[in-house]
This record gives structure tokens, sequence and C-alpha cells, in this order.
């Protein structure tokens, strides 16, 4: 991040990002804004939203950070590009965001909880999952199995066994780099996630399905 924050200041650039995730955080994370780096405050645009946090996903409700001059710019391509969310929606947004403190410290629990219980179940598997840190998706590989197709492997999981993964090469600049991992998500009820184990210990680690 501190590279990132010289490189846009020396180059006089306007930096983005993406901190839906900024509750979602496990074990020794810390979730640092870039906006709190020296110099970056004046040329930041944070991005956020209801959608991770509230587990309202549907309801597309969002918000820009950033300097008056640029939220000027934000606001006039906004005002051409889309219109404004439901207002109930919004209300409700703003009641959800003076939530107490105890809600946001809460909810990192709440998901890692079931990071635990889908990293346990694929290693029951036999599929090799990569902890993640935040967030509620997990990177597995997939390589124990024979497969070495990313996505004809997520099509039999899906049809064969009854669970979705993504393809993992869809995160990949070079596609061939994640032919043999898959992601999964793990906002589900745990009861979901136990229904999942029983449909993914029908797997025969060591061999590719006819």
């Amino acid at each position: 991040m501190e590279r990132i924050a010289k490189l846009v200041t020396a180059h006089d650039a306007v930096c983005f990002t993406n901190e839906i995730y900024n509750h979602i955080v496990y074990d020794d994370a810390e979730h640092v804004p870039m906006a709190t780096l020296p110099g970056m405050r004046e040329r930041m645009v944070t991005i956020n939203a209801l959608s991770k946090t509230f587990a309202v996903t549907g309801w597309r409700v969002g918000w820009a950070v950033a300097p008056p001059g640029i939220t000027d710019a934000i606001r006039k391509v906004h005002d051409f590009v889309t219109v404004g969310a439901p207002h109930p929606l919004q209300a409700a947004g703003a009641e959800a965001l003076m939530m107490p403190d105890e809600y946001f410290l809460s909810l990192a629990g709440f998901y890692r909880e079931r990071r635990d219980a889908l990293a346990a179940i694929l290693r029951e598997t036999g599929i090799d999952p990569v902890l993640p840190q935040g967030a509620y998706y997990m990177m597995a590989y997939i390589s124990a199995f024979g497969w070495d197709d990313d996505i004809e492997f997520c099509c039999w999981l899906a049809r064969e066994i009854g669970v979705a993964a993504v393809p993992g090469s869809s995160f990949f600049r070079d596609s061939a780099e994640g032919r043999r991992w898959v992601r999964f998500c793990f906002s589900k009820r745990i009861k979901t996630l136990q229904a999942a184990r029983e449909r993914l210990l029908r797997i025969k680690s060591g061999r590719r399905p006819a």
C-alpha cells in the first residue's frame, strides 16, 4: 500500500479503492484504509456499500468518499449514469450505519466461524483450501483429483455432486494459471455448509471421476 501511495503521489494520480469488506477480516489482520496513508486523503476515492456488512447485497446502496473537487465530478457522472437508490433503502441504510460498535466487531466472528467450517470440510474432502484473511470467499486447489480444467471441474461438481464453485481461471490475468483453482463462497448458514460437506465427501480423492 505504501508503494502504491508513493506512485500515486509521484504521478499526481487518483486512487480508487473498494473497501466493502472493511469489517470482515480475520485473525490478526487489520483493515487499513488507503486514505489514511500520508498524502493520500486528497487524492482518494473510497468506495463502500451496505451489501456485505449488513448482508443486503440486493439493495445496491453504496457511497463514494472523496475530496470536494472529485466528489463534484462523481455527482455529475452519477446523475447521468443512474438514478438514485430507492429512498426506503437509503433510509434503512442510514439507520444501519448507526448500529453499535458491537455489531461491526461481531461481524468478523460470524464469518470466521463459516470460514473455518468450510476450510475443514474441504480438507476432509481432499481439496486444498487457502485460508483467507478477509471477505467470504475461499480459493482451493483441485489438482489432487486429477483435473486440469477448472471450468470442466466446476460443471461436473455442480451437475454430479450438487455443489457450486466458480472457476479459478476467471480471477487470473493469464487464465492458464488458474486452471487448477476454484473459488467457494462461505456466506451461508452452517447447516448449508454441512449439507455441502455430505455431498463433497462423495468425491473420491486422488482420481478424476469418469
